[in-house]
């Protein structure tokens, strides 16, 4: 059987080794709001109010794609595609081109 002490050295080899996983997890996590506000930020320069309103509707119903899309105006942004802020209408027109085209599905009787 193990000593006191023994059993006192692994709980505490443990007990660091939970601190290290908690700490790797918290930078982690303190990185990912870091790019989250960073995109925020960005979104907030390059569209209008009524047009990030309607990417948080977006989001509600969507969030993976409006996480891709938000990712493509950051990317239109940086390269300069991007002259001035989207307004509503214009961000409309893009979602237009982005979003895919719908099948048109016919019903026939046999």
């Amino acid at each position: 059987m193990a000593s006191d002490a023994e059993l006192e050295a692994i709980r505490r080899r443990k007990y660091e080794e939970m601190a290290q996983v908690q700490a790797g997890a918290g930078a982690e996590e303190e990185k990912r709001q870091e790019i989250e506000e960073a995109k925020r930020s960005i979104i907030k320069q390059i569209l209008t109010p009524e047009a990030r309103e309607r990417l948080t509707n977006i989001r509600m119903a969507k969030p993976e794609y409006a996480e891709l899309l938000e990712n493509q105006l950051i990317g239109l942004a940086q390269t300069g595609k991007l002259k001035s802020m989207l307004n509503d209408a214009q961000f409309k027109e893009i979602l237009r081109q982005l979003m895919p085209k719908k099948r048109d599905i016919k019903i026939t009787r046999v």
